[in-house]
């Protein structure tokens, strides 16, 4: 979990989701990327509130979301 208001990991303070953490969610919701999306909008949707307002929404979205989606093989 990260450590609110400032959105670091309070295990090693880096922006969260740090890398850690990225692997933990993808093990934790192995079976339902759909869910994982969902919780990690609204943590987006939490910290855009909370973090400096002129950090860019797709900058956001890179953090929060981006490395979630399923990859799609070509």
């Amino acid at each position: 979990m990260p450590s609110r208001p400032t959105w670091r990991c309070r295990a090693c303070g880096i922006a969260w989701p740090c890398s850690p953490a990225k692997l933990r969610l993808l093990g934790e919701y192995r079976t339902d990327r759909t869910a994982l999306l969902v919780y990690l909008a609204t943590c987006q949707a939490e910290a855009a509130g909370e973090l400096d307002a002129d950090i860019p929404a797709d900058r956001l979205v890179q953090r929060f979301t981006a490395w979630a989606r399923a990859r799609h093989a070509t």
